[in-house]
């Protein structure tokens, strides 16, 4: 996928009603995880990601600050995001507890 020709979200769109459900990209376009949900609004925001497991069963939640993902919408509209993170380096974070 060409993420070059996507259009990425404005600080206001960062918002749980945006950006959950999200599938999130990692290195070399590999479907590392989706945002399971969101805490806050805009750039000081955590996204949680479901990372691994099997159609959301066994997946680890991980937070990370939305400063290290990349969102954006695809020609279609659909949000997405790219993190430079590996499913590996996100499965070693601690575990997100609710």
């Amino acid at each position: 996928m060409d993420h070059s020709k996507h259009t990425p979200l404005r600080a206001d769109e960062l918002n749980s009603s945006t950006v959950e459900g999200a599938n999130v990209y990692g290195p070399n376009d590999s479907h590392i995880g989706d945002v399971s949900h969101f805490h806050g609004t805009g750039q000081t925001a955590e996204a949680v990601l479901d990372v691994g497991g099997f159609l959301g069963l066994g997946a680890k939640p991980v937070a990370l600050p939305v400063s290290s993902l990349n969102f954006m919408r695809d020609e279609n509209g659909k949000v997405h995001a790219t993190t430079s993170m590996t499913k590996d380096q996100l499965k070693d974070l601690p575990e997100h507890k609710h």
